[in-house]
């Protein structure tokens, strides 16, 4: 049996999550903190692995994307527009202004293979490694296809994942204190770092991307096998990519590592340059990985809850992409951080996250659409347990946004 009928758009699944904030998030916990939050992330992947298991089980059986779903279910009253409100603000703006993030984070890993000078005219100054991050992002979107993207983002998860994990091995950690690391610790001093790391990885837009996506690839319900293999070994190898990121950064003896690019630099000294490179090349993929599956996402959504057709070479997934992507690279390359409009978007993710969990739970219940490929009652059980956890993070996010 051919493995091709395995592999669909679970490494774009791999790529969305494993971004420049997963990767500082995950460098600081391990400067930090050790190997002590190694739990958080199994806890993650645990629950990314059951939303997205869900909300690609309701794509395959319904051949249509989350939004699009919600927008037939959701036919009429207040709750249709404040979902669909909100689901635009934080998968379509929210990603907009994460995307000068992610070009940024891309550039920040490259400038330590390549230096591109600072245009200045006037009072306005142009990063040109920023811009050729988003550049290149931009020209696969736009000239590309949902194969050929696949394709380079699968190589390029599987070099990040290489880069990363082989750093993580030439540190050489204890087994044993890698290992404590997996028994859960709570107190005062971590939890803002539990948060952010299970926050980092239970990520709404992947599962709007997730789920419009799997019908390019599966169509039979007999598919669902092929889906859980793909769903399982994305997620889980994102997840082991942060944890090597954790064991790498716990095992540097830096005190003074305020991202990653600070880590690249201070594994020269200790391990050599080699781990230097490994890293910031890591650090490249991440971003540039990030900056092409964030627009995208955003335009399927738009796509889905308008009724336009996704053809990624059409003029509406077109015009999307540009408006998302380029906002991103104009922010990125002119230096503007949009703060305000991150914090806003926080706060819809931090809402949306919630809804959307709850939604997927309800969804997946309902026979009427479902047809024999409902939840059973241990599915039940772990999602609700998984909902209580969205239930959380959202609520910390956006308590943390107003405090």
């Amino acid at each position: 049996m051919s493995l091709r009928k395995y592999i669909g758009p679970g490494p774009l699944l791999a790529a969305a999550f494993v971004g420049p904030g997963t990767v500082t998030v995950c460098t600081l916990a391990g400067v930090n903190f050790g190997y002590e939050l190694l739990w958080a992330l199994a806890l993650s992947i645990v629950a990314t692995s059951v939303l997205q298991e869900m909300a690609a089980r309701i794509g395959l059986i319904t051949q249509q994307g989350l939004a699009s779903v919600i927008t037939f279910t959701l036919s009429k009253g207040l709750l249709r527009y404040f979902s669909l409100g909100i689901i635009l603000f934080a998968i379509v703006l929210g990603n907009a202004a994460y995307e000068a993030g992610n070009i940024s984070g891309g550039a920040m890993g490259m400038e330590l293979f390549l230096t591109l000078p600072l245009l200045n005219f006037g009072q306005i100054q142009i990063n040109l490694l920023n811009m050729s991050i988003g550049l290149i992002a931009l020209s696969l979107l736009l000239w590309g296809n949902f194969q050929r993207i696949t394709q380079v983002l699968t190589a390029l998860v599987i070099m990040m994942s290489l880069a990363f994990l082989f750093t993580a091995i030439i540190m050489m950690p204890e087994i044993g204190k890698v290992a404590a690391g997996f028994v859960p610790r709570i107190d005062q001093s971590n939890i803002f770092s539990i948060v952010a790391l299970i926050g980092t990885t239970v990520v709404p837009y992947n599962l709007f991307l997730h789920s419009s996506l799997i019908s390019q690839k599966w169509q039979a319900v007999s598919d669902l096998m092929y889906i859980r293999v793909d769903t399982l070994v994305s997620v889980i190898l994102g997840g082991l990519v942060s944890m090597a990121i954790v064991i790498t950064a716990a095992g540097s003896d830096a005190l003074s590592v305020s991202n990653t690019a600070d880590l690249a630099k201070g594994l020269e000294m200790g391990v050599g340059v080699y781990s230097k490179y490994l890293i910031a090349f890591g650090l490249f993929a991440a971003g540039i990985t990030s900056a092409i599956t964030a627009p995208l996402a955003g335009s399927l959504v738009v796509c889905d809850i308008f009724g336009w057709p996704k053809s990624i070479q059409g003029k509406y997934m077109r015009g999307c992409i540009l408006l998302i992507l380029g906002l991103g690279l104009v922010f990125s390359s002119l230096g503007i951080k949009p703060v305000q409009l991150i914090s806003a978007a926080q706060i819809a993710n931090g809402i949306l996250l919630p809804i959307l969990s709850a939604y997927i739970l309800w969804l997946v219940n309902k026979k009427s659409i479902m047809k024999n490929s409902v939840n059973n009652l241990s599915m039940n059980i772990i999602g609700g347990l998984i909902w209580l956890i969205t239930l959380i993070l959202g609520s910390w996010t956006v308590f943390r946004i107003f405090n």
